[in-house]
């Protein structure tokens, strides 16, 4: 029941809203599409306006993003935000603060498609194995996107650790994108592309799950308040953006770890485990030492999903997309 109480807010309105809700961290199960969408071919178009809005969306924070990278590797008590700002311009410029970016936006193609291919084959055996010849139950739904998150995550993980490498990286360190690549493979091998996997595939858990029970209950409170059935676009955007954010609050000591994992640049073997490097951080910093970096996180909400949200709109309208 749980279950079927969190997926119940990815059908109609909430589907709308995550198309530009997007700051930067993926984490959400895919849209689920109705099968005029599927055969009329309007899917894709969701799909393509979405992307753009969260590949500008993305390029207009990346600095703050990159902050929090940098806060959550080399962050301490003593080091501020504005601290780690001079100290990234003064290493790289202004245009350092855009390290990361392209490959930030580069994935966003990939994971969407991989996650929605993922899904609607999870979805055609589950189907399959049952029997089923009505929609799937609202717990299917569910399990299905689960698995199609899961497995886009997986495919594109080396991605992430290259994005983490890149903001990281100093001035020349690394030429290009596949420059890289072949730097880190040939010094760390094949396994440091999936460093901080763990982590990352634990954090999906508190993140999807509260973000979509806080969306519920915020929406249903606000329908039995004012006894409407259909809360405009903004109310469901703020309670998407509200929900999103205590998400990331429960989930963001795995983030945190996960970053500082993919950072390590050691032989593989030698690095820190997801245990040793959390008591490592609570050693040195305490329990706000796994919050490290979240308050430039909290920076790039407003202007994330407002971004995105004006982008989608001009996008979807010059792609004819229809809301269902």
């Amino acid at each position: 029941m749980v279950l079927a109480s969190w997926y119940y807010v990815l059908t109609d309105a909430r589907r709308e809203i995550d198309q530009y809700l997007d700051i930067g961290e993926d984490m959400n199960i895919p849209d689920d599409f109705t099968q005029a969408e599927m055969t009329s071919g309007m899917w894709w178009r969701h799909l393509v306006a979405g992307g753009f809005a969260g590949a500008v969306s993305r390029t207009c924070t990346a600095p703050l993003d990159r902050l929090k990278v940098y806060l959550q590797v080399y962050g301490s008590k003593r080091s501020g935000i504005a601290r780690c700002l001079k100290e990234m311009v003064r290493e790289g410029g202004l245009s350092s603060l855009w390290r990361g970016n392209g490959i930030n936006v580069i994935k966003i193609a990939p994971e969407s498609a991989l996650k929605f291919m993922a899904y609607e084959q999870a979805k055609k055996l589950i189907r399959q194995r049952r029997k089923l010849k009505c929609d799937l139950s609202i717990t299917d739904r569910f399990m299905a996107g689960s698995a199609a998150g899961a497995f886009s995550q997986t495919a594109i993980y080396p991605l992430e650790v290259l994005k983490t490498r890149l903001a990281l990286r100093k001035t020349g360190q690394y030429k290009s994108i596949a420059d890289a690549a072949q730097k880190i493979f040939y010094k760390e091998g094949a396994k440091a592309f999936y460093k901080g996997y763990v982590p990352n595939m634990l954090g999906i858990i508190p993140y999807a799950g509260i973000d979509l029970a806080v969306y519920e209950t915020l929406k249903n409170h606000y329908i039995k308040a004012d006894s409407q059935e259909a809360p405009s676009a903004m109310l469901l955007l703020a309670c998407g953006t509200a929900s999103s954010t205590c998400g990331q609050v429960c989930s963001y000591p795995l983030a945190l770890i996960r970053t500082k994992m993919q950072a390590e640049i050691k032989a593989t073997g030698e690095g820190h485990t997801m245990i040793s490097l959390t008591k490592e951080i609570l050693k040195q910093d305490g329990f706000f030492g796994l919050y490290r970096g979240i308050t430039p996180n909290f920076m790039k909400v407003a202007p994330a999903v407002s971004i995105s949200y004006v982008v989608y709109e001009k996008c979807r309208t010059a792609l004819g997309v229809t809301m269902t």
